[in-house]
């Protein structure tokens, strides 16, 4: 059984997941509205990958025979400076959230929660990889401030965000009701 410290702490990290979905999605609205097609492809998908996020951690925690809590989540930012600045917003989120999914492990570890511990390394070397995309992202960003169609460029032409289906990630919530993956 998880410890107490970690499913209180993992709850919370549920609704960060979603609170992070809902911004993704705000952000990728935006870009869509701005005729910025693939930043908000970026984005929406995104917003998909964060929801998924908490319906692991949700299956976690209904596989050890326990109900998982969905906080609200608080209004998303839906106005940007420029195009940068969602980008910039979306490294800092994921830095951010790279020091919550460290400190769940670490509680885990505390708690002598080794399984929890183990669940949590998946999600680590997924923020190395979200990391990488934003901070990637953003440097052409900057590079390209004054050319917003170089950055649209620059994506498709190294199909930025794209990736496969992930076989050693946890399963989701919902998943046996048809709940489509991560794309």
């Amino acid at each position: 059984m998880p410890a107490d410290r970690f499913i209180e702490a993992l709850n919370e990290q549920i609704g960060s997941e979603f609170g992070s979905s809902h911004q993704y999605l705000a952000a990728a609205i935006w870009y869509d509205y701005q005729t910025l097609p693939r930043l908000a492809k970026i984005f929406y998908d995104q917003a998909l990958e964060e929801r998924q996020h908490g319906l692991m951690m949700a299956r976690y925690l209904l596989d050890w025979g326990l109900r998982p809590r969905v906080p609200g989540i608080r209004e998303s930012r839906q106005e940007f400076a420029d195009f940068v600045e969602p980008i910039t917003k979306a490294l800092e989120q994921e830095r951010r959230v790279t020091d919550q999914i460290s400190k769940l492990a670490m509680i885990a570890r505390e708690e002598n929660d080794y399984v929890s511990e183990q669940f949590m390394h998946w999600f680590l070397k997924e923020q190395v990889e979200e990391i990488d995309l934003f901070l990637s992202l953003q440097e052409v960003a900057e590079r390209s401030r004054d050319r917003v169609m170089d950055v649209e460029e620059y994506i498709a032409r190294e199909n930025v965000g794209s990736h496969g289906d992930d076989p050693t990630a946890p399963g989701a919530a919902g998943g046996a009701l048809g709940v489509s993956p991560v794309p």
